[in-house]
């Protein structure tokens, strides 16, 4: 497989020079990350809220802006996945199935977890392919705005389940085409990213622990915030992750129960 998947599509471009692709697409995800945290207030605020297009039309927006004459509205046709087997529907179909999406998540918000509809919206919109481009960057900042509304709350942190994913993206390619395999055989199957989601929740929740035990740790979280996006190694974090995810791997019945227990310690005092 591919080390990473993309969309091809004739699309047309508004930087083509990769040091100011790379500088833009840093500065969106940190403003795309603000404005769906915006969006959750609102969701926490309002008892009525419903997840609608134009939210994720709007969160795509943010991500292409200043790279794509698209941002924020649908593809206006066909799109290949390379290094996917996957063919999105047509264009045509997409505002639909868009809607259907949210549908799903409002119909079943009181009787499904968290982690469940956090892990569809991973899977379903990456399934959708609605956007010419930023689908993997909007499909991510969906699922975080979904799993922190249905928690009642945003989770605390500073490496985010996003970038963690970002990180490391074959786990999450894996895990993507277990979800399409299962889909084919009409069946609704994302067991494998609801297993994700929970070790880089895990993750984010031990990064909040691990400051919170060590005396050293004075420096404020804004200002590991902005070291984390700024100078983090890539490698390393793959590395470091691939690690934590081997000893979970290892410990699967200790580290279920860790969860468990943090979750549930977090909402206790996030309700108060």
């Amino acid at each position: 497989m591919p080390n990473d998947r993309s969309s091809e599509a004739d699309e047309p471009l508004l930087a083509t020079d990769a040091h100011d692709i790379a500088r833009i697409e840093a500065e969106n995800t940190l403003r795309q990350f603000d404005a769906a945290m915006v969006e959750l207030q609102k969701w926490i605020n309002d008892p009525k809220y419903r997840l609608r297009p134009s939210t994720i039309l709007n969160l795509n927006r943010v991500a292409l802006e200043k790279l794509s004459r698209y941002a924020g509205v649908f593809r206006p046709g066909s799109v290949k996945i390379r290094g996917s087997q996957h063919q999105p529907a047509a264009s045509g179909r997409v505002p639909e199935l868009v809607e259907d999406f949210c549908e799903y998540i409002y119909n079943n918000w009181n009787e499904r977890s968290p982690i469940h509809l956090s892990a569809y919206a991973l899977w379903r919109l990456n399934w959708i392919h609605p956007f010419v481009d930023g689908n993997g960057r909007t499909a991510r900042i969906v699922s975080y705005l979904i799993l922190c509304a249905k928690l009642g709350y945003r989770i605390p942190g500073i490496v985010t389940i996003p970038e963690q994913i970002a990180a490391d993206k074959q786990p999450y390619y894996l895990a993507l085409e277990a979800a399409d395999v299962g889909h084919e055989r009409n069946e609704l199957d994302v067991t494998q990213l609801e297993a994700l989601m929970s070790v880089h929740l895990a993750t984010q929740l031990l990064e909040v622990h691990n400051r919170a035990a060590n005396p050293k740790s004075n420096r404020s979280a804004v200002e590991d915030y902005a070291s984390a996006s700024t100078s983090v190694n890539p490698g390393n974090v793959r590395r470091e992750q691939r690690s934590f995810m081997q000893h979970i791997e290892n410990h699967p019945v200790l580290y279920g129960l860790i969860g468990t227990v943090v979750v549930a310690i977090l909402g206790i005092l996030f309700s108060r």
